[in-house]
């Protein structure tokens, strides 16, 4: 499967973005997808992961309540709507997809099987 991320960019305090992760090579049925983020200097961490199968979604604390992740059987797309963002939400985003993703390692980077090539999302104060 390769994964193809999107729609990152420049925005204001308390403004909006609509991250895509588009999948190829072959379904996503059965996968785990998750966005995880990397702000320089820091460690890449989770951000949302949602189970295709079921459309059971998981958050970070830090993000609860403002992203939401879904997906889009028919395109094979993953999406994070970023809502109020603010300046702590500048990072490289990336997405990442597995099989057989259990509860316990789903917030893990070491859970997943394949990452997108990340897009840059820029929040200024």
């Amino acid at each position: 499967v390769q994964l193809q991320a999107s729609g990152g960019g420049l925005v204001q305090a308390g403004g909006s973005l609509r991250l895509s992760c588009a999948a190829s090579g072959r379904t996503l049925s059965s996968n785990t997808v998750a966005w995880f983020r990397q702000a320089p200097g820091k460690e890449r961490e989770f951000v949302a992961a949602i189970r295709w199968s079921g459309g059971i979604t998981y958050y970070a604390g830090s993000v609860k309540g403002r992203f939401t992740i879904s997906r889009d059987n028919a395109k094979n797309t993953v999406y994070l709507q970023m809502n109020n963002l603010k300046p702590e939400d500048t990072a490289v985003y990336y997405c990442a997809g597995g099989l057989g993703v259990i509860t316990t390692t789903l917030r893990a980077v070491y859970g997943y099987n394949y990452w997108g090539q990340g897009t840059q999302v820029t929040v200024s104060s």
